[in-house]
């Protein structure tokens, strides 16, 4: 967590995502119209692996509804429920709701009524 959305924090976030997951190539990587994600090097990042860039239109958040739900979701189910006195107490409290309540336990209509980690798993053997 920064106190900035640069390109080089976008881009290490990516690139920890692609060490830790693996994706195959020619992943659809979607974006909103931001800087961070225009940038040279944020772009060369994707070449480098192979990573297809599908960019929202502009003042289009439909086009990236994924994203825009998971935030609904977080802010609804965490952020609006906090008071955060330091930025280390909400990097902490959003890790553990991401890493451990929502990517492993939180069900998903979308999934089955799987956590992600459960859908993925039981995707990757069917």
């Amino acid at each position: 967590m920064a106190d900035n959305m640069r390109a080089p924090l976008v881009n290490d976030a990516l690139r920890m995502a692609i060490w830790q997951r693996k994706p195959p190539k020619g992943l659809i990587w979607h974006t909103d119209r931001g800087n961070q994600y225009a940038s040279k090097t944020h772009r060369s990042l994707l070449k480098t692996h192979k990573i297809q860039q599908s960019m929202s239109r502009k003042g289009d958040c439909w086009d990236n509804a994924v994203a825009e739900s998971f935030f609904h979701t977080l802010k609804t189910e965490l952020i609006y429920h906090e008071r955060y006195q330091t930025r280390e107490q909400a990097r902490s409290s959003i890790f553990e709701y991401i890493e451990v309540f929502y990517n492993r336990l939180r069900r998903h209509s979308a999934n089955d009524s799987m956590s992600p980690a459960n859908f993925e798993t039981y995707r990757k053997v069917a």
